[in-house]
């Protein structure tokens, strides 16, 4: 089931409510406050205990450029000229 744009697996446990799903979620970011959760397995345990297994999203990073002393995200604001700079410089890989 999608509980917030979250995928969530319940395991062993038959009558569990959207609220305990997201009292759950937010036990978790507690700890991982600026992290999404990716999908979330809540399993019952020996007793009144349950096991939760989550996989959070990596985190969205913009690339920044440091183009003639000028820190850039995107090139969209360039003019021409400084679009063809970038282009025809020489690009080194990692190997």
């Amino acid at each position: 089931m999608i509980v917030n744009g979250t995928d969530v697996t319940v395991k062993g446990i038959d009558n569990i409510s959207e609220q305990e799903i997201l009292a759950y979620m937010d036990f978790i970011h507690q700890d991982n406050r600026n992290d999404e959760i990716e999908s979330l397995e809540i399993s019952a345990q020996e007793g009144d205990t349950v096991a939760l297994d989550y996989t959070l999203r990596p985190p969205q990073f913009q690339r920044i450029r440091r183009i003639t002393g000028y820190l850039v995200g995107t090139l969209d604001r360039f003019n021409n000229a400084k679009r063809a700079e970038e282009h025809d410089r020489v690009k080194h890989s990692l190997h």
